[in-house]
């Protein structure tokens, strides 16, 4: 059977701990990664020149020599197993050698020792062998002959070269190591303290209510009852019960409490069996996993308890009563705070039930009451509503609180925030002198003698403040450069535009965003990017009247605030901002220049809405690099209606593109055959593809054509994202109308210049075309002239891999770049599409007709199938046939739908 535990007993044990030991950094990572040791230091001989092994503090291998195996057994012969243990003893146990270098016999081989050293003690040394050729030593100071013939050799100065950077780079593994093993500890004990705080609020919390029954009118057994449920639903568990023993050994169920959704333990409340676990003088704590023997098991199987407390309610030092609280729905481990709760709600119950029976008895009551809250978790005091006197404090409040209790200060501290006609609630108060935060819990209850009385609970939830000013100064700061970000500027701007407002002043926003940062970034890499903004971000942040009014928009942009009370410096501070950029920034060992452009606002004056200031300051900013960059410009009413436009195509554009390109629709033109029509068929005409046309439709700006967005996009870099985005939905739908079984459909993808430039674009092809299972020659992806021949010799390689993957290449718009014809057979395209400019008079003019015909007979000859595009009358339909026009496209047959009502028509009819 279970032993019974005490409170004392349970507490003992709870304060039991073990201790963890602890391994060097590097040691740590040696035995978790030993392949990678051994992997990396044969790249590292390899690239350096050297044989290398490394020993762990204790002077054990962790690696085996790096290099040819037979280089290494002659090494062997002359570096042994002693002189490697004596030059590992001489770096491990010195204070002042990190590494060591030492001849041997052989005229050109050196041995050298390299100790990493983690708090002062070496927690690794590698040995590191190098093989000098002729030049690099003295011959006649020797016995031996030289080795020769070797894999690896090195110059001595090299060679020393190579130690120091040995002991950089494992230096700096450590570093990095200890950095990230203090912030995964430091991010561990955050958790479990926001964890530990959230569970004594939600405590205390409960504990505040359940102490408010002390003075209840309501009879026992309502009060036992509501006792049970808040103690059950604090502790998240599916019943709970009390019961009295009678003198016939059976018991009676008083009050029993179940979760939603549990059946009830007792259907019959009256002359139960008594449990075993219940008639004891001290609680009984089952958990899932304690043993006990197999009449116990079936007892708790029988009622489907997992784990239980049982606690007895003693009543003038015998137990009168018993609370039980069970488990059934899963397995629970009972904590030690989990039991003291338990124990501390019971000694309340008591109190209450004690206070009942001995209602002649005030003393006792008081006292019992007394004994009660001394142990509890908090801080209470309780105070006369009529008087003010002080009528009670427990031992945690005269402790704590004995400064504030001898100068009564308790109302003004305490009480001064309730409310004057409430009842019960919380709030905070900060303590200045001490600097510290307590939750404060009120009630008005009936005190012991009836009279009505303020009871307050008090917790300290300092370390909850601190820790919520922690997470605020994160989310309000810019990571890289330390400034402040986006939210916080925003806030602070609202700030400071009401109070301008409000007093009649003037401040100003300044949005300054780098000219040709991109080209730095490229040419020098993000890491001195990065370097830059932090040095841009300093020289900025040391203006004076600025200096806490400096914000990271984000990239290479930023937002600086003039408060109203620095404005008369307003003038000074533009001067100090044009005077950083006018310096050279120091970059990678040389002096580097970048400009900034800055759009300039007044608040009030040009409005006081947040949004719409940083706009204008936007639009300003824009207006300044358009004329020429290195400029600034003040927001007018005046400023060019297509700069704002613009901007806001940008703005939209980068919003979109970061929401998965959801806003680019694809929209589809049927192309129809030409081979049908030259038959005279024309009520045969057969669609046999289409074309994929990209068309943005903005939740902001509406609906847009490739006219007025393609070439920024193409300008701004965007065009990638979006060409990729058009060319997988086409391949989904080519997939799904084939699959339908209603023909054999293919789909044509315009490539733009800058996709084409894409190292990757023959891996997005294929990726998209084996993401869908779809026939290669199905996707057709069309460049224009331009593209093809001027940039000849770029392209060919790229288009020849595009066409080893089984797709089709059309040459669009042919016609227009007025190209010589013979640089058509330079690539390999498979459809030639005549620009529509052709077509338009084909009814018309024979000269139309002749060069459309002229096209169709050097495909034949080339091998090339002609699409003439533009086809908008039936004359110009006539005007074709017999040609030779493999297919034909335009507004006749035709104009670019979406997606549904193409299929609607086309696929599915």
């Amino acid at each position: 059977m279970q032993d019974t535990v005490s409170l004392e007993e349970l507490e003992k044990t709870a304060k039991m701990g073990s201790e963890e030991t602890t391994m060097g950094v590097l040691g740590s990572f040696a035995l978790k990664n030993a392949k990678e040791i051994q992997s990396w230091q044969d790249h590292f001989c390899e690239l350096a020149g050297v044989y290398a092994l490394c020993l762990d503090e204790d002077g054990a291998p962790i690696s085996h020599f790096s290099g040819n195996p037979s280089d290494v057994e002659v090494i062997r012969k002359y570096v042994t197993d002693v002189r490697i243990h004596n030059i590992y003893k001489r770096v491990s146990e010195s204070e002042l050698e990190d590494q060591a270098v030492e001849i041997t016999e052989v005229p050109n081989l050196r041995l050298a020792a390299v100790a990493v050293r983690h708090n002062g003690i070496a927690a690794a040394v590698w040995i590191v062998c190098g093989v000098f050729p002729e030049a690099d030593y003295e011959k006649e100071f020797f016995h031996l002959p030289p080795i020769e013939s070797f894999g690896y050799q090195i110059s001595e100065m090299k060679f020393y070269k190579v130690l120091d950077l040995l002991r950089e780079t494992l230096n700096a593994l450590i570093g990095v190591e200890t950095s990230r093993s203090i912030a995964v500890a430091k991010s561990k004990e955050s958790r479990q303290q926001e964890l530990e705080m959230t569970t004594s609020f939600h405590r205390a919390e409960t504990m505040t209510e359940i102490v408010s029954l002390l003075d209840s009118d309501e009879t026992i057994e309502n009060i036992m009852a509501t006792i049970l449920s808040k103690l059950c639903s604090y502790l998240q568990i599916s019943n709970g019960f009390t019961c009295k023993i009678g003198t016939r050994g059976l018991m009676d169920i008083i009050v029993q409490w179940t979760a939603p959704g549990v059946k009830k333990m007792f259907t019959d409340t009256t002359d139960q069996e008594v449990c075993w676990f219940l008639g004891n003088e001290k609680a009984v704590v089952i958990s899932s996993d304690t043993q006990m023997n197999a009449g116990e098991r079936e007892q708790l199987d029988q009622f489907g308890i997992r784990a239980l407390v049982s606690m007895p309610i003693i009543i003038n030092g015998a137990p009168r009563f018993y609370a039980c609280l069970s488990e059934t729905k899963e397995n629970r481990i009972w904590s030690i705070d989990d039991i003291k709760f338990i124990n501390d709600t019971i000694r309340i119950l008591q109190s209450i039930i004690t206070k009942r029976i001995q209602t002649n008895s005030l003393a006792s009551s008081f006292a019992s009451l007394e004994a009660v809250l001394d142990n509890v978790g908090s801080s209470i005091y309780v105070r006369d509503i009529g008087t003010g006197v002080l009528l009670f404090a427990n031992r945690s409040f005269k402790k704590n609180f004995s400064k504030e209790l001898a100068e009564n200060r308790l109302i003004e501290l305490f009480e001064s925030n309730i409310p004057s006609r409430s009842h019960s609630g919380n709030y905070e108060v900060h303590h200045k002198q001490r600097e510290k935060w307590y939750d404060v819990y009120y009630t008005r209850i009936k005190w012991v003698d009836g009279r009505p009385v303020s009871l307050c609970a008090i917790y300290d939830i300092t370390e909850k403040k601190l820790y919520q000013r922690r997470i605020e100064q994160q989310a309000y700061t810019d990571f890289l450069t330390g400034l402040y970000n986006r939210m916080c500027c925003e806030k602070d701007l609202a700030r400071y535009v009401d109070e301008a407002r409000q007093n009649g002043t003037t401040g100003a926003l300044m949005y300054l965003d780098l000219d040709d940062f991109k080209h730095i970034n490229d040419s020098l890499g993000h890491q001195y990017g990065d370097i830059l903004l932090q040095d841009i971000s300093k020289a900025v942040g040391r203006i004076e009247g600025i200096s806490n009014s400096c914000y990271r928009m984000g990239g290479d942009e930023f937002v600086i605030i003039v408060p109203p009370e620095s404005y008369y410096r307003m003038d000074k501070i533009m001067e100090e901002i044009k005077n950083a950029f006018a310096t050279p920034w120091y970059l990678k060992d040389s002096d580097y220049y970048c400009t900034m452009s800055m759009g300039v606002v007044k608040f009030p004056e040009h409005g006081d809405n947040v949004s719409e200031l940083i706009r204008k300051s936007d639009v300003a900013m824009y207006e300044a690099k358009k004329s020429g960059k290195n400029r600034i410009a003040e927001y007018s009413d005046n400023i060019d209606s297509s700069s704002i436009h613009r901007l806001d195509l940008e703005k939209n554009m980068y919003d979109a593109i970061g929401k998965s390109c959801n806003e680019f629709e694809v929209y589809f033109q049927p192309i129809i055959s030409g081979a049908a029509i030259g038959n005279g068929e024309k009520d045969e005409e057969k669609h046999i593809a289409a074309e994929a046309l990209v068309r943005w439709n903005s939740t902001r700006l509406g609906f847009l054509n490739p006219d007025e967005f393609v070439p920024l996009a193409e300008y701004l870099g965007l065009i990638t994202p979006i060409g990729n985005h058009v060319l997988k939905k086409a391949c989904e739908c080519c997939r799904q109308w084939n699959e339908a079984g209603n023909g054999d459909y293919a789909v044509s993808v315009n490539l733009s210049v800058v996709q084409i430039m894409q190292n990757d674009i023959v891996d997005v092809i294929r990726q998209c075309i084996e993401d869908n299972h779809i026939n290669p020659n199905n996707l057709i992806l069309e460049l224009t002239e331009r593209l093809a021949i001027n940039d000849l010799a770029r392209t060919k390689q790229t288009l020849l891999d595009i066409k080893d993957l089984g797709v089709r290449l059309a040459l669009d718009d042919f016609g227009t770049g007025y190209t010589a014809i013979s640089s058509i057979r330079a690539l390999p395209f498979d459809i030639i599409k005549i620009d529509k400019d052709f077509v338009k008079d084909v009814a018309t003019s024979e000269y139309s007709r002749a060069f459309i015909k002229m096209m169709a007979e050097l495909g034949q000859t080339i091998g090339a199938e002609i699409c003439v595009e533009g086809i908008e009358t039936a004359e110009q339909l006539e005007a074709i046939k017999g040609m030779g026009v493999k297919y034909i496209q335009g507004f006749y047959f035709d104009k670019p739908i979406r997606r549904a009502a193409f299929e609607e028509k086309y696929v599915y009819d």
